[in-house]
């Protein structure tokens, strides 16, 4: 019996383009026209690539095209009976199983990312619940990052300050931070829903200086002119309060020179520390100071010899107060009615206003002491002693046992316990006496301690050389 081969039907050579035509085209039909939103995503992040991946995706289509034409050829012979959007709803079929069976690599560099960091500047009159509004961000979001204390940094803006946010690909706030200033920078970052505060500090480093000036109106002036902030310019007056009248003795011609810290970041000053050295020539005559820590780490100010620069009291213990009633050992109370003794000074002042302590010393008694009221008394070494009353809250850290120092403040201005409006009492006790507060010679603080005498010399010497060096060299400047 003969065997019968079956033949593969030829068909027309205008039959096979025509068949090669519609599936190129429609080949490229569906690679260029998206059919879903997320086709369409692809297509706008295709045409966002560079020329080299460019390249890439065009080598891809055509790989594509050529495996859309071998998988028609590899399918049934076509009938050319068919009406032809049948033969393209077969064709489209099988181009859509081949893009089924084809891993597509774009999909994994489009994938949404996080947004960076979005700036807003602080205008005027704006709250943080206008910034958070204006970069489209919830108050119950505001209130979630807000519920910590530390977080309710970022509520105290100023205007210029920079609020930076990122969002997550939500739009929901995921951090936050500001520039405090140079060296602080906080910030908000979302953790498993809750939002935690962190801040960082950068440690600038210290550089010593010189500036020296002659004062031709004013100190001020003559400071900023040689580059001293307010605060050194203040902290150098204060250096040499006890032996030069900035108020009143001042004159054309005074000259001062100054070693400071001077604090950088990188080549940008940030700020400033302590005067290590100075020498102020005031009507002619010459003042100087050194800074010293002891090896207790306590630090002040000698004139170069180790003598003291300060007396060991100040005066007043109120500022911006009037003498309402002086020491008085013969007078009559104007809450008992009968003649006491007034042992100190009354200074009337409005509530709240603070109280300094006189002198460095130990606190031996915080709270109530009968007619004082609320009172604190201070010990300065064996033979001194300080009482301030009629306070109507004690400050901070206050308590029995703690060291104070001269210019602290311990207290404020009330009217408890006899008292017949706000004022602070004060006594000065010698040996357990009191004396007039006002009348009595202040001693001078103690001298540099004999055991620290040999390294503060050394330190004295040196830094005193450093004036002078850099004195040397600006007037040779100068000449020139």
């Amino acid at each position: 019996m003969a065997s019968h081969k079956t033949k593969t039907p030829r068909y027309p050579k205008s039959h096979l383009v025509a068949a090669s035509g519609i599936a190129a085209a429609l080949s490229i039909f569906l690679l260029v026209i998206p059919t879903t939103d997320v086709e369409a995503k692809k297509t706008f992040v295709q045409l966002e690539l560079d020329p080299a991946q460019l390249q890439s995706q065009v080598t891809a289509a055509a790989e594509l095209d050529n495996l859309v034409s071998d998988t028609i050829t590899a399918a049934s012979p076509l009938d050319l009976a068919k009406p032809i959007d049948a033969m393209q709803a077969e064709s489209a079929t099988a181009v859509l199983q081949a893009l089924d069976e084809t891993p597509v690599a774009v999909a994994e560099t489009i994938a949404p990312q996080p947004t960076d960091w979005v700036s807003v500047t602080v205008a005027a009159g704006n709250t943080l619940s206008v910034l958070f509004s204006q970069i489209g961000l919830s108050s119950g979001t505001l209130h979630s990052a807000m519920s910590s204390k530390e977080a309710q940094r970022f509520t105290r803006l100023n205007v210029g300050q920079v609020i930076e946010f990122k969002l997550d690909e939500q739009g929901d706030l995921l951090a936050m931070r500001s520039k405090i200033n140079d060296l602080e920078t906080i910030r908000l970052d979302r953790e498993s829903g809750k939002f935690k505060f962190s801040k960082e500090l950068i440690e600038p480093e210290v550089h010593t200086r010189f500036a020296s000036g002659t004062i031709d109106s004013s100190l001020f002036l003559s400071a900023q002119r040689a580059g001293l902030s307010h605060n050194l310019t203040m902290q150098m007056a204060n250096v040499f309060g006890y032996d030069v009248d900035f108020a009143r003795e001042i004159r054309k011609g005074d000259t001062f020179e100054v070693l400071f810290e001077e604090l950088r970041v990188g080549d940008k000053t940030v700020g400033s520390k302590n005067i290590l050295a100075a020498r102020f020539v005031n009507r002619g005559k010459t003042f100087t100071a050194v800074r010293y820590t002891d090896k207790q780490g306590y630090s002040s100010y000698y004139r170069a010899d180790g003598t003291s620069m300060r007396k060991a009291f100040i005066r007043t213990p109120v500022e911006f107060a009037r003498i309402s009633s002086r020491f008085n050992p013969g007078r009559r109370h104007p809450v008992l009615n009968k003649i006491r003794a007034h042992k100190g000074v009354d200074y009337a002042a409005a509530t709240g206003t603070p109280i300094k302590a006189t002198g460095d010393g130990r606190v031996v008694h915080v709270g109530r002491k009968g007619g004082y009221g609320n009172t604190v008394v201070i010990k300065h070494g064996q033979k001194y002693q300080t009482l301030y009353a009629h306070m109507v809250r004690y400050a901070k850290g206050i308590a029995p046992g703690k060291n104070v120092s001269q210019g602290q403040v311990i207290g404020y201005v009330g009217m408890t316990g006899l008292a017949t409006g706000p004022h602070l009492h004060y006594e000065f006790r010698i040996n357990g006496a009191h004396v007039d507060p006002l009348s009595v010679k202040l001693p001078a603080s103690d001298p540099i301690a004999a055991s620290e005498r040999t390294a503060f010399l050394a330190l004295s010497k040196k830094l005193m050389a450093n004036l002078d060096q850099h004195g040397d060299t600006q007037l040779a400047m100068l000449q020139e």
